[in-house]
């Protein structure tokens, strides 16, 4: 499963060929949460709360990224990196 972000020890990747409805992971310590890219939402796992806080915004400012990550992962593709989350 390629990783295509890296941000405050949170890892977000995103499997070739999984399952719809398109989504990523993303890991903190030995937690995991599976987010659906549209609509935004938690589909599955749970990571701490202030960790969930900065994947939720960064998944939305970088949703078009996420839909064609998916696109090139289902065509098996290789997957672009995303920038990370910034504190602003």
């Amino acid at each position: 499963m390629p990783t295509i972000s890296r941000f405050h020890g949170v890892v977000i990747k995103m499997f070739y060929r999984d399952h719809p409805p398109p989504h990523f992971h993303g890991e903190y310590n030995e937690d995991e949460v599976i987010v659906g890219i549209s609509p935004l939402e938690v589909l599955e796992g749970k990571v701490p709360g202030n960790v969930l806080r900065k994947i939720l915004p960064w998944a939305l400012r970088y949703r078009d990224e996420l839909e064609e990550n998916w696109d090139l992962a289902r065509s098996g593709k290789p997957l672009n990196q995303i920038p990370p989350w910034e504190d602003e």
